[in-house]
């Protein structure tokens, strides 16, 4: 059963080849057509959303294991609606977090988005997004320090886009973060097309026989997309949605320069190593999941570690 599942997720990768080119070809003109809005990946945050419980032990975990610095935490509403949180920003030499620990129920969609992305102009930004085939979901709202607003890329992926009433320095990551999505075989062409010409962004490698391991079916292969834009990187898992647990939760992969090292010290901050080291495509990675439940990847390059 489980050889003639892998066969078919091939062959239906392999026939939607041609097609997926075919939009990612589109995609190259149509964003011409849209203005560039991204900033640098350095502006570009992960979302994460743990119990008011749990947000010092995640700040104490994520940057013991990661180095940097938190901003000072404020509580505010960041939602159009009645809400309070705790907000700081996590900054990091290889990615930085958003974090909010609600103390009121969350209103919908909140919680849903992945990554926040500042942009030169929202308004642009919404209008282009449109443009490309994304939804809007929150239209913008003002928050304490800015505009917000969440769309959703065809394939189920919600992003918040934001600008800033002050325009914030950040120093450039060491090494760029990887926002990884998981997408069906139904919906990846629209997915590419969509933000590709948006983000002006580029395929690096499309491999239509990615090794299953990497999705935790070792045996099995997949189609995997590298992108990168002015946003930073996305890895673009197609799958049939059989996927082992953790495989999936995972939002944000980080590249360390030691990855042996790094689940040292994250094991001795209360870090689960849910996936234990394996190597593929030039790169070791593991998976581990932070007090409070945020899940995430952590590489480094093949023969670094």
């Amino acid at each position: 059963m489980i050889h003639r599942r892998a066969l078919t997720l091939a062959a239906s990768t392999f026939l939607a080849l041609p097609l997926i080119e075919a939009h990612l070809a589109t995609a190259q003109t149509a964003s011409g057509r849209t203005p560039e809005v991204a900033v640098a990946p350095q502006y570009d945050t992960t979302h994460v959303y743990v119990a008011p419980a749990d947000v010092d032990r995640f700040v104490a975990a994520f940057l013991g294991t990661f180095g940097g610095q938190s901003t000072k935490q404020f509580i505010v509403t960041v939602t159009p609606t009645p809400s309070t949180t705790s907000s700081q920003l996590l900054q990091t030499p290889v990615g930085t977090v958003s974090l909010f620990g609600f103390t009121t129920p969350i209103p919908y969609p909140f919680g849903s988005e992945r990554t926040g992305y500042l942009v030169t102009d929202l308004d642009k930004a919404v209008q282009a997004a449109r443009d490309t085939g994304a939804d809007v979901l929150v239209e913008p709202f003002p928050e304490p320090i800015g505009r917000n607003v969440i769309i959703q890329w065809p394939g189920g992926v919600n992003t918040q886009l934001y600008t800033h009433t002050q325009t914030p320095s950040y120093a450039p990551f060491q090494t760029i973060p990887e926002n990884r999505i998981y997408v069906s075989a139904d919906r990846v062409d629209a997915f590419a097309h969509s933000f590709l010409a948006f983000s002006h962004g580029r395929v690096v490698s499309d491999d239509a026989h990615a090794p299953g391991m990497e999705i935790g079916r070792a045996g099995d292969t997949f189609r995997r997309i590298r992108i990168e834009s002015g946003f930073g990187k996305v890895s673009v898992f197609v799958t049939d949605g059989h996927l082992p647990f953790p495989y999936g939760h995972e939002v944000t992969g980080y590249e360390v320069p030691d990855l042996e090292k790094t689940l040292s010290k994250a094991e001795s901050l209360g870090v689960t190593v849910l996936v234990k080291p394996f190597t593929s495509d030039g790169r070791t990675s593991a998976i581990v999941q932070f007090p409070g439940g945020y899940i995430a990847e952590i590489h480094s390059r093949a023969g670094k570690e």
